[in-house]
């Protein structure tokens, strides 16, 4: 016989008084849910290192690669010449980067700026250094042009306008004022280059700017460095060099116009050259040849800041 499994008395008090008391305590341990954690703010961007390469976009979509140096007004800024690149100012870096601002730029082309463009002109490379200044926040800048680059600064000048406040010419500036090239001229000058490059470039620079038998290590390796350039920009560039007349671009420039060159080939012909900038002045570094900067830096950079010094005026402003 099974034995009767006695059966449970509900209490229905009892069972409501305990479920209220564990709710209670369920209630009293819960503890407020976690917010979530706020939104980091976003990071502002880091500056660039002093020296590091940075870019900005040209209208015509070449990425403009340019380096800046120092701080405080002005900037000047280095523009290089026919198929050389931004590291031959590297000689001005540590001479000028306590005191100003410096920019380096590299047109496009050379060194670490594009070549996906079929335009070489002068114009074009003054809207180079014009789209790097883009992002440089001085509002007084000094254009310092080698070469090629003097040029190039006064186009880059016409579209800066009141940003800038001097143009310094290194080894150019000479045929200022000048009859321009016939083209049959330009052509001849142009064809050994079409023919040859590399033999070309490397007699051109060991035979004709450089003071004969002075920096002969320097010489060869500006003299190789030049002959690598691409045939397909160094040859259109040099053509528009050649053919560049100063004459319409200069009317659209307010900026003082100086030069700092050197004594290699015929004399700067200031007089002719005042009949088109009044206010125009060359100083002469005697002995150099057409890389001073980097020839002679112990004598070009005190001329440069004498230079910049001037351009600023008497209260550096």
């Amino acid at each position: 016989m099974n034995a009767k499994v006695p059966r449970m008395r509900h209490n229905p008090a009892g069972l409501v008084t305990a479920l209220v008391a564990s709710l209670a305590l369920f209630a009293c341990s819960k503890q407020e849910p976690t917010p979530p954690p706020a939104a980091a703010a976003p990071a502002e961007r880091a500056e660039p290192a002093p020296g590091a390469p940075r870019i900005s976009i040209a209208p015509d979509g070449v990425h403009v690669q340019y380096r800046v140096y120092g701080s405080g007004e002005p900037a000047l800024v280095f523009i290089h010449g026919w198929s050389c690149d931004s590291n031959y100012w590297r000689e001005q870096i540590s001479a000028f980067d306590k005191k100003y601002t410096l920019v380096t730029v590299d047109l496009g082309g050379h060194g670490g700026t594009d070549a996906n463009r079929t335009d070489w002109s002068i114009a074009r490379f003054g809207q180079d250094v014009a789209t790097a200044l883009s992002a440089v926040p001085n509002q007084k800048i000094i254009l310092v042009g080698h070469s090629m680059g003097g040029p190039v600064a006064i186009e880059a000048a016409r579209l800066l306008k009141d940003r800038v406040i001097g143009i310094i010419g290194v080894d150019t500036f000479k045929s200022i004022g000048a009859p321009l090239p016939t083209k049959a001229q330009v052509d001849a000058a142009i064809k050994p280059f079409e023919t040859d490059f590399i033999g070309q470039t490397r007699s051109l620079v060991a035979d004709h700017l450089f003071v004969k038998g002075s920096h002969p290590e320097l010489a060869q390796k500006i003299a190789y460095d030049m002959s690598l350039s691409p045939p397909q920009v160094a040859v259109p560039s040099l053509r528009a060099v050649l053919s560049y007349d100063f004459a319409e671009p200069l009317k659209e420039v307010s900026a003082p116009i100086v030069a700092i060159n050197s004594d290699l080939g015929e004399p700067v012909n200031e007089a002719r050259i005042r009949k088109v900038l009044p206010k125009f002045h060359a100083v002469t570094l005697p002995g150099t040849g057409h890389f001073l900067m980097m020839e002679d830096p112990q004598r070009f950079n005190p001329a440069l800041e004498t230079e910049v010094t001037a351009l600023l005026g008497p209260a550096g402003s």
